[in-house]
């Protein structure tokens, strides 16, 4: 088996517009076998490099961001994950007398700090979300995707990559099982367009997949 380790995953700063890493969900999640990967810290990515390399049953890809990690205390090695699992990061206290209602928001990939700043903003204003870590573009965990789409009034997936990627996989499920049809869905990616030369932070501003932009 092949095992992609994609670096500079979504936005890359000074290294300038055509280098950002958008598009590789798209062409890769289409083949048919592919296993793709993205982590949202650098515990994550220990785990993924550990699964990547344990992992033998067809093409397994690892997209990373260029940049630091958020100063995560690591073991000396990381633990192998089941292959199409996510996990729920912080859960939405049930409202008295609702079976349905309130915000999830599934990321994919490195934009998870700024997700869980969006949900203390939104915390603030009543709003507490759900939130998950997808781990997986492909294959996806629909279970979870299943379980946030029955419980929340509204879904919204985050990713470092061009439309027609991971939101978009997310929302060919819900249509085919007729969960869409219950849900009000947003998929928040990366604009149809390349971003100029600048920091990291200003560049995902422009994007409108930082904090602020994520809680609006």
């Amino acid at each position: 088996p092949v095992r992609f380790a994609i670096d500079r995953a979504g936005l890359v700063g000074a290294d300038g517009a055509t280098h950002a890493g958008s598009f590789d969900i798209n062409y890769l999640g289409c083949l048919p076998g592919m296993t793709i990967m993205a982590p949202s810290d650098e515990l994550e990515l220990l785990h993924m490099t550990a699964t990547a390399c344990a992992f033998d049953d067809g093409p397994i890809a690892l997209r990373y961001p260029r940049g630091n990690g958020l100063g995560l205390a690591l073991p000396e090695e990381g633990t192998v994950l089941e292959i199409g699992r996510g996990r729920i990061v912080r859960e939405m206290g049930r409202q008295a007398g609702r079976e349905k209602g309130g915000i999830a928001i599934l990321s994919l990939g490195t934009r998870m700090a700024e997700v869980l700043k969006a949900a203390d903003m939104l915390a603030t204003q009543g709003l507490p979300p759900t939130v998950a870590d997808a781990r997986f573009a492909k294959p996806l965990d629909t279970a979870l995707i299943e379980n946030l789409a029955r419980n929340h009034a509204v879904l919204i997936t985050i990713e470092e990559g061009a439309e027609g990627g991971f939101g978009a996989y997310v929302m060919h499920h819900l249509a085919r099982t007729g969960l869409l049809d219950s849900v009000r869905f947003r998929p928040m990616t990366l604009p149809d367009r390349f971003i100029d030369h600048n920091t990291q932070d200003a560049q995902y501003r422009e994007a409108g997949l930082d904090a602020t932009a994520i809680a609006a």
